[in-house]
């Protein structure tokens, strides 16, 4: 029996277990998209897209539990869980394992904004979101489908038209078991024409058990709307993170991402942007930090439909010991996308030499009115720069560390949070210098 087509029979042996807490709009996309997870099963690494990293094989030889029961976890977030940046207040919602968990202090937002249980809101509002939930995951690879299939709850933030958000919204994912588990959460992210709000998703682990979660968060950006995320994983090496991020930007919209790995197990991040309207704007960052045996896949596509749109990404790695690194990034002008602007750079450092990094940068213009670059280096250390230091005093251990620090700079300079780009700075120093310990809580507030 394939690891597929044993969660095929726990979806048809458990199909009303898994439906009965769940909302009608759930279990309608639930069943659709579990019909192409049975006929698809898991990627199969002989394909391109999943050729360096076998998602396949971390379904194998785990005995993951499912919360289907829906039983509830006393977490007690708020004694071993606070993530407070210096100066920097936000408006928070939890997620445990796979379940929305209020905040201890009620948020006070915007009148008309909705940020809560999915699957509450899904029933309380179900005429609102349901033009949006499942839209875009729809047509997903394999493990979005098994993500609609298996998931019952997550979050859902809605924003109404001309609405501004001040304080950035934190949306905390904990996973924490006494026994090896799976998560399935859903995100669902409504910017209405005009809207404006930045967003903080940090994913923490408070338990050495094995677990695995996919997430999938489907993101849209009316017309004039502005967005602002910042994506943090800071779980363990006994983690396996999925995650796909699917961007619909309408007409001179602006989207900003930034999705920062510092310390994993098994990590595929997949975030695919949609540019649909004239003058939308789009800039995608991304860092990663791996060392031991961790693995970080990161895969971009930004699709432009439409001309006169702006694009531009950049995403660099830092890998140490024997740690692997996938960066494939897709940029793709269709034929009536002209007057556009898009640039693609993805720069990699390899500390030692059973450090791997598989790069494949991707340019597919059928337009001929555009300007378009892309771009990607694997190297080591300048060792130039690190004799230069060494000559004035500076220690080699030290000199490393500054030319590191140095190297992810550009990346945490995107972050537009003066606060959190601050303490990112100093986190990621930490990192480097081995200082970042797992604990209870998220390193944010140390």
């Amino acid at each position: 029996m394939s690891n597929a087509q044993e969660y095929i029979t726990l979806y048809d042996t458990h199909k009303e277990l898994i439906e009965k807490p769940c909302a009608a709009l759930l279990n309608e996309a639930r069943r659709a998209a579990f019909d192409k997870f049975r006929e698809k099963g898991f990627p199969n690494i002989k394909e391109e897209d999943w050729l360096h990293t076998n998602v396949a094989a971390q379904f194998t030889g785990t005995d993951y539990g499912m919360n289907l029961g829906r039983i509830a976890i006393s977490a007690g977030l708020h004694d071993i869980f606070t993530c407070d940046v210096p100066n920097l207040k936000t408006h928070r919602a939890f997620i445990v394992n796979d379940s929305f968990q209020a905040a201890e202090k009620e948020n006070r937002l915007p009148q008309g904004v909705l940020l809560g249980s999915l699957n509450e809101i899904a029933e309380s509002h179900k005429e609102l979101i349901a033009p949006y939930y499942n839209r875009l995951a729809a047509e997903g690879d394999s493990i979005a489908q098994f993500n609609t299939a298996f998931v019952q709850d997550g979050i859902v933030l809605y924003i109404p038209a001309d609405t501004v958000i001040e304080e950035t919204i934190q949306i905390v994912s904990l996973i924490q078991s006494k026994v090896d588990m799976m998560s399935n959460r859903r995100l669902l992210i409504i910017l209405e024409d005009g809207a404006r709000a930045g967003l903080l998703i940090c994913d923490h682990s408070s338990t050495a058990k094995k677990t695995l979660s996919t997430q999938v968060t489907e993101v849209f950006v009316g017309r004039g709307a502005s967005l602002d995320i910042y994506e943090l994983e800071e779980t363990s090496n006994s983690n396996t993170r999925l995650g796909h991020m699917l961007v619909r930007q309408d007409a001179d919209s602006h989207f900003n991402h930034c999705n920062i790995t510092l310390t994993n197990g098994f990590t595929r991040n997949c975030i695919n942007v949609s540019l649909e309207g004239a003058g939308a704007d789009t800039n995608i960052t991304g860092l990663a930090i791996g060392d031991r045996k961790q693995h970080i896949d990161n895969r971009t596509l930004v699709d432009h439909k439409t001309g006169h749109c702006n694009s531009k990404e950049l995403y660099k790695y830092i890998l140490d010991e024997e740690s692997v690194g996938v960066f494939a990034g897709k940029m793709l002008i269709r034929p009536h996308a002209q007057q556009t602007t898009s640039e693609q750079t993805n720069r990699n450092l390899c500390l030692t030499s059973c450090a791997r990094m598989y790069a494949q940068p991707q340019l597919e213009i059928y337009a001929d009115d555009v300007k378009c670059s892309h771009g990607s280096t694997v190297g080591q250390l300048d060792e130039n720069a690190l004799f230069y230091m060494q000559q004035r005093g500076i220690p080699a251990d030290e000199a490393r560390h500054l030319l590191m620090y140095a190297f992810a700079g550009e990346v945490i300079e995107n972050i537009k949070i003066d606060a959190l780009r601050d303490r990112l700075h100093m986190l990621v120093e930490k990192r480097f210098r081995g200082e970042l310990n797992h604990c209870k809580g998220c390193s944010l507030c140390k």
